[in-house]
């Protein structure tokens, strides 16, 4: 994991957590290659960017950064706005 300690520690776990999963034969490679690009990617947003928590369990879209780099999202189904650090959400590509 030492190639990966630039990553922030949410990132890490999550990556670990993959990586594992692959070895136990949980997951398959592809996944497995397809998280780890995930979660290494910058966390760099924009407002309209389809986004998800890092575990997947709730998805939406970006409102606005804020002025300290905090992110505004809105999950989908809700009018609700959620504040975050960048680190714990990743892009979703347009389906």
């Amino acid at each position: 994991m030492a190639v990966f300690s630039d990553l922030f520690p949410v990132r890490k776990r999550e990556l670990s957590s993959a990586v594992a999963h692959y070895i136990a034969g949980v997951l398959d490679r592809e996944s497995m290659i397809s998280a780890v690009e995930s979660l290494c990617e910058s966390a760099s947003f924009v407002p309209g960017d389809r986004v998800q928590t890092l575990r997947g369990s709730t998805a939406g879209r970006v409102v606005k950064i804020l002025e300290d780099g905090r992110v505004v999202w809105v999950p989908r189904g809700t009018g609700t706005e959620l504040i975050c650090l960048p680190e714990s959400l990743r892009k979703v590509s347009a389906v």
